[in-house]
């Protein structure tokens, strides 16, 4: 039994369409980025540019990315057996690659972890299930999904209706939005600063 205001959130959130984010937000790619038996993604800072790079952990090995151009920049189609997954880590990490090697990065997906959940300057995300098991991801601000309105303060940017969701979440500048799924990883820039 769900309460009247539960069923009005819930036919809420199912009659709202699909909608790119707002401004600052910008795709960084015009389409999602396949990667089949996509497990988990993280995020690092290039260490020379400052900017963020996604870790993408899937069945067919790791890859390293750019969040900006969403260029691939570093590939290891066969990581070492015992360090290829995050659940082989106290803290659900793998080596890093490319201009990431020598370091650790999180990974966030199907063995758990998460993504930051807010953005750090007002932006939020949730992930909701008002159809099971297909979900979705909310992005707001002031107030959100539970106090705001449609396309001024929160926008349902994806939905999981054909992949399983692994994560969605910030990086932790606070740049770069993504969203992964079993199949793909989508990627939101927006500007800002670099260290």
């Amino acid at each position: 039994m769900i309460t009247e205001y539960q069923r009005q959130l819930r036919d809420r959130l199912l009659a709202a369409p699909v909608m790119a984010p707002p401004a600052p937000w910008r795709p960084v790619l015009d389409n999602r980025t396949p990667v089949g038996g996509l497990q988990g993604i993280g995020f690092g800072i290039h260490p020379d540019t400052g900017s963020d790079l996604v870790m993408v952990v899937s069945m067919d090995g790791h890859g390293l990315f750019d969040a900006v151009t969403g260029e691939k920049i570093a590939r290891d189609r066969d990581p070492d057996p015992d360090t290829s997954t995050p659940d082989d880590s106290r803290d659900l990490s793998c080596p890093g690659l490319g201009p990431l090697a020598g370091t650790r990065v999180q990974i966030a997906g199907l063995f758990g972890g998460g993504l930051h959940s807010g953005s750090g300057d007002g932006w939020a995300i949730d992930v909701v299930t008002p159809e099971w098991p297909n979900e979705q991801v909310i992005l707001s601000t002031d107030g959100g999904v539970y106090g705001g309105e449609m396309g001024r303060s929160w926008w349902h940017i994806f939905h999981s209706d054909y992949s399983t969701l692994r994560t969605a979440g910030f990086s932790p500048s606070g740049r770069t939005l993504a969203v992964a799924t079993s199949s793909d990883f989508t990627l939101w820039a927006k500007p800002g600063v670099s260290r």
